[in-house]
């Protein structure tokens, strides 16, 4: 855990959250700021900075995949976008690595 990263609170329960899913090694809620219907953000348990460090990290990896298919099963998506961010520039803010999950409107293409 790293104690300065706002999601590594969330799990540990420091700061509240609307849990959407809690699996053994992911999270799931509710983003704060929602850019769709249904926004939820899927972290691993564990700290994990960026995308680049979740593919160094297969037991994470898997978690968050299993994270992202359990919201949608328990949500009955029938259809829904998953990004992950990675650096500043792509829009990243917090530097836990999370998917968001977003449903409920259609989403358009290229995104961005």
């Amino acid at each position: 855990m790293d104690a300065d990263c706002l999601f590594c609170k969330i799990v540990t329960g420091d700061i509240p959250a609307e849990i959407v899913y809690d699996g053994e090694g992911a999270l799931a809620f509710r983003d704060v700021n929602p850019q769709a219907e249904v926004h939820v953000l899927v972290i691993p348990k564990r700290h994990v900075p960026d995308v680049g460090a979740l593919g160094a990290d297969p037991e994470a990896g898997a978690a968050v995949l299993a994270g992202i298919r359990a919201v949608a099963d328990q949500l009955r998506l029938p259809s829904y976008r998953t990004v992950l961010n990675t650096g500043g520039d792509s829009g990243q803010t917090v530097f836990h690595v999370h998917a968001h999950v977003l449903s409920g409107r259609k989403f358009g293409w290229p995104p961005g």
